[in-house]
């Protein structure tokens, strides 16, 4: 049975669907996500271009297109990977309770979220900060994201602080000590995957919080 010409019109892909540009998103995300998989892998001097497009399975021509150098694509890999962490923490503190060590939990707990607590993903983060020539350009790309979870996380420890009347640690080095435990624990979870998991290494932040602010924090149960 023939199409009418009403249907035919019908037929026809809106250019509106955005259809053209997702092509484009998809392709970067995949050579990515396979730049994560080499690094992981192969570390970064032993990342190319081709192994890259071989674990992507496309062309030196299409990882060329998108990201015209190695350098471009180690920096969009490593901004994507600080940029998806900041929006789950972000979002997590932002869906948490209303009181202020609520809202601490949610930041400290999406460190060893499952999305973002990977032995690949944290393999690819120790790479890039062991790469002595390149941590100054790495560290510029992301420093403002870490800071805005830096300082966050220290006026919540103001308030707990302030409305506990703890006569502790000041605030700040608090804060400074959860990003040491921060990467730390992501250490340990990358080299003794046998002794440390996602689950244990949050619950040593949840007591060390507990052992400054006994109470507004619960000690876990080891």
């Amino acid at each position: 049975m023939s199409k009418t010409a009403s249907q035919v019109k019908q037929a026809k892909p809106s250019k509106k669907t955005g259809r053209r540009t997702e092509p484009k998103q998809v392709r970067r995300q995949q050579l990515i996500e396979s730049t994560i998989n080499s690094i992981a892998e192969h570390g970064i001097a032993g990342t190319t271009m081709s192994t890259v497009t071989a674990d992507a399975g496309l062309s030196i021509g299409i990882v060329n297109f998108h990201f015209k150098s190695k350098q471009n694509l180690l920096e969009e890999t490593l901004v994507f990977l600080a940029r998806e962490h900041h929006a789950h923490w972000l979002k997590a503190y932002e869906d948490a309770g209303l009181s202020p060590q609520d809202k601490l939990l949610a930041i400290v707990d999406s460190h060893f979220h499952p999305k973002i607590c990977t032995r690949k993903k944290l393999a690819v983060w120790f790479a890039f900060f062991g790469e002595g020539k390149r941590r100054a350009i790495y560290r510029s790309l992301i420093d403002g994201i870490d800071e805005q979870r830096f300082k966050l996380s220290t006026e919540l420890l103001s308030e707990i602080a302030e409305k506990g009347q703890y006569t502790g640690p000041p605030p700040h080095h608090i804060s400074c000590a959860l990003q040491g435990l921060y990467d730390g624990l992501w250490l340990n979870i990358l080299m003794y995957p046998n002794e440390f998991d996602r689950q244990g290494s949050k619950a040593q932040v949840h007591a060390y919080l507990a052992s400054v602010f006994p109470r507004h924090f619960t000690q876990p149960a080891f």
